[in-house]
């Protein structure tokens, strides 16, 4: 393992309390933001609020910002537009009310392009629409995903090594899925199923990072009975703090890829995963020792293997 820093001492517990604090603030700001999607009142894709997405492909290069204004002119300023760079491709959703029909929303939408750039035809590759009754349906199905992902964290972790252990690693997980739809909700960024993928994916990711913490905790639980639990947590993270900074620059750099070259339709599932990872990698450290030390107490008692 490529050791980035050699023989790190750090204290990362004696920052908890600031930890904590941060924490509060994120976990506040994410429940506020799930209860905001609940309502529908968030920034919510056509798939979890419903509505019509068109897909169009120009004959040549179109300005982005020429058709956001025709857009406005004609009522439909709130419509998401997407380009997918070098295929003169635009994607148009748009937010249906209710009792509208697929036809009703689009076709206006069409006329107007076709009327007012003459120069430059396109072709309709696709027309979809996902119903508000849908959306509401896949918004309760995502939450039901995650639930059912904490459950199955807190069983496996039990089982591999004790229930608080569990507990913890579970309470660290939804911190960052928390933190993430706060974030996203504050910044006002569109939701929609790619970043419901997204939290999924950082949960797997930042369970993985608590777990291999954890792992050290156990074995430095069994050599070391002179410490106290948070010299032994301090150790731990100390112990693979080169790996996770490795691995956590690794997979930044596969996303800033996606960030920077994956169009418009990756981009905010790659924001949300480069907000993923530093969330994921901080609650691992700032998070989830810390929660143990509250929940264990000091006392060095040894963790099944």
């Amino acid at each position: 393992m490529i050791e980035l820093i050699k023989n790190p001492k750090y204290d990362f517990m004696s920052l908890r309390n600031y930890a904590f604090a941060l924490s509060a603030v994120l976990l506040v700001l994410g429940l506020v933001g799930t209860i905001q999607i609940f309502r529908g009142k968030a920034n919510l894709g056509v798939d979890l609020a419903g509505g019509t997405s068109i897909q169009v492909k120009f004959q040549k290069p179109f300005s982005m910002d020429e058709i956001r204004s025709l857009l406005v002119q004609a009522g439909q300023g709130e419509a998401t537009l997407q380009g997918v760079e070098g295929e003169n491709i635009l994607l148009i959703k748009l937010r249906a009310d209710a009792g509208q029909q697929e036809r009703m929303v689009a076709d206006p939408v069409l006329k107007l392009l076709r009327d007012k750039l003459p120069g430059n035809p396109f072709v309709v590759e696709s027309i979809s629409e996902i119903g508000p009754a849908i959306g509401h349906k896949l918004r309760q199905d995502a939450m039901l995903a995650l639930a059912i992902s904490a459950l199955a964290i807190i069983l496996y972790l039990a089982w591999r090594f004790e229930f608080k252990f569990g507990v913890t690693a579970a309470i660290a997980t939804f911190h960052d899925i928390f933190a993430m739809v706060g974030i996203f909700w504050a910044l006002g960024i569109e939701q929609d199923l790619l970043f419901i993928t997204a939290l999924l994916t950082i949960g797997g990711y930042s369970l993985t990072d608590t777990v291999v913490i954890f792992d050290r905790i156990r074995e430095n639980i069994r050599l070391r009975k002179r410490n106290t639990f948070s010299e032994t947590i301090n150790l731990s993270v100390n112990d693979v703090l080169s790996r996770s900074i490795v691995t956590s620059i690794t997979v930044f750099m596969a996303v800033m890829a996606l960030l920077f070259f994956g169009g418009a339709v990756l981009r905010n599932f790659a924001l949300a995963l480069t907000i993923g990872i530093l969330v994921g990698s901080y609650s691992s450290v700032f998070v989830a020792g810390p929660m143990l030390v509250l929940w264990r107490g000091e006392k060095m008692t040894e963790v099944k293997r």
